[in-house]
Order: structure tokens, then sequence, then C-alpha cells
């Protein structure tokens, strides 16, 4: 046989040699397996590149999301500080005495109905603390009342009624009437059941005796929801009506009925009383002397046969 030149041959993976004729070249298989490897670690780097970089878009929406919650919770401390600091003389003078009633309602009772005082002022008691307050505040000269708001329901809120006490003070021909809002209760008022830290820690800055004017109160209220409805969304929760910000403003703002400190500081037996029409004197013909009404009518006696 002849023999071909080396160039012609080719050493196959089990030392066997393959022939080629023609002008066919030679397969090496190494560079083919290694060349498919190759190509297969490419496209599978690449697919790693990619999802790092999602996963890096997604972290850093996570800290962007982080941030702002943090701006908002800041700014929302900021702006209800900033409300709660500025205060008038008039406010000044009206919370001293509130806070003093409600200190010594605490230590001494100031209960008239048939409610028990033990160390705090009971819930039941909370009409007759509003009396106590309302009545201090007219013997300091000043116009309060104790205020009843009601309102119907509409498309956004429900209905529902809420007691209070306001101030009105004409004295300053310039600005009007002012009007200032005290209520004993106010932080409970925004208190959420399963609220979120940062809620809670603002809730916590309010005081519980709130003394305010309307601008000031209305101003808190916008604060305490738009913090109601981040917590909600954050929560994942649906926010009920009686939360959002028209229903607030309704319990201090929906005023229909107003009784003045001078009512109310009567005890209840003789206040009640004095609301009821007095009754109509009744007398029996059997005690009526027709001679001194009738001097006219003579007496006849009559025969009985």
């Amino acid at each position: 046989m002849a023999r071909r030149p080396l160039s012609h041959r080719i050493l196959t993976c089990h030392n066997r040699e393959t022939e080629f004729s023609g002008d066919l070249h030679p397969i090496n298989i190494s560079d083919t397996v290694f060349s498919f490897l190759d190509e297969e670690g490419g496209s599978s780097l690449e697919s790693v590149g990619d999802d790092v970089h999602v996963e890096d878009e997604i972290n850093d929406e996570e800290k962007e999301n982080i941030v702002e919650d943090s701006q908002f919770w800041e700014t929302q401390h900021q702006l209800l500080q900033s409300v709660l600091c500025r205060t008038t003389t008039l406010e000044s003078q009206i919370r001293s005495i509130t806070k003093e009633t409600v200190k010594k309602a605490s230590e001494n009772g100031c209960c008239s109905c048939s409610c028990k005082m033990v160390n705090d002022i009971s819930i039941s008691c909370q009409n007759c603390l509003m009396k106590e307050v309302c009545s201090r505040l007219q013997d300091a000269g000043f116009n309060s009342a104790i205020c009843k708001s009601k309102w119907r329901s509409s498309p956004h809120i429900p209905s529902g009624e809420h007691t209070f006490i306001d101030v009105v003070d004409n004295w300053s021909p310039k600005k009007g009437e002012v009007r200032v809002i005290i209520e004993l209760n106010f932080r409970g008022e925004f208190e959420i059941a399963k609220a979120s830290e940062e809620y809670n820690r603002l809730v916590k800055c309010l005081p519980e005796v709130f003394v305010g004017k309307i601008e000031r109160l209305l101003s808190l209220i916008k604060i305490l929801c738009n913090a109601a409805k981040k917590c909600m969304k954050e929560k994942k929760m649906h926010m009920a009506p009686w939360r959002k910000q028209k229903y607030m403003q309704a319990k201090w703002l929906k005023t229909s009925e107003r009784v003045t400190a001078a009512k109310i500081s009567l005890p209840a037996d003789e206040y009640y009383s004095n609301r009821l029409p007095m009754p109509r004197p009744k007398a029996s013909m059997l005690t009526v002397d027709l001679l001194e009404n009738f001097p006219n009518l003579h007496r006849t006696a009559v025969e009985v046969v």
C-alpha cells in the first residue's frame, strides 16, 4: 500500500486513522466541543448578568421607597410640631384653666351623677367633667358652652355625632368672632388599632387635652388624616370612612346645639325641671265655693216628696 502524507491522516479519540479525500478538511473534535461550551457559557453568563441587573433595579426601588417613607414621616413630625408650638394669649388662658380643672377633677372628683370616681375620671363621667370645665371657664369670664355636633350620612362619610366644649370670644372688633375648641380626649380621637410604629409616634405627640382655634384644629386634622392614609397603605388595609378628613372635620364643625354654661351649672334635677313646662293647677268642682265665685246665685230649697 502506498503511504500517504501525514497531513492526510488524523487520529481519532480511539486512536484510529480517519482518511479524508478530496478537498475536505479534517474536523477537530476538541475544538468543536470547547467552542460549544464557550457559547453555552457565554449565554449563561449573559442571563446571569441580566438577572443581577434586574435585582439591582429592584433593590434601588426599595431603597428609594424607604427613603421616601422616612422623609414623609419626618415631614409630618415637623409640621405637627410647628402647629402645636404656635399659640395665642387667648388660647393660653383657656388652656391653663382647662388643665387645672381636669387635674383637680382627677384628684378630687367632680362627678354629680351616680358614677363613682376611682383615682381617675371614668368614661361614663365625661359629661360631668365637661360641665365642670365649662362652669369654671364661665366663672373666669369666658363665653363657654357644651356643643353637640350632628350630621347626616353622605356618599363620602357616614352619619354621626360628637360632644365637645367651645369658647366664643367677641372682644376684638378687628378680628371679629373667635371660636376656640376644647377637646378633652383629643389623642384618643386619632388612635388606630394595629397602626404602624411611625403613626403611633406621631399620635403620641398630640396633647391629651386640646385647646385651640378652628384654624389650628383643621391643620392638625389634615396632618393626622394624611398620616393615617399612608399608614393604611403601608399595612395594605382599607381606610375606614370614619378615619377620613371630612368625617373628622364634621366632629367639631357640624354644630347643631350649643348649651350655655349658665344652664348646665345648675344641678341636674333643677336643670331638667326648669326645662319642663309648669303643670296647670287642677281643681275639682267639689272644692269650688260657688257663692264666692257667683254672688248672684241664690240657693233654693227643694221639697222632696
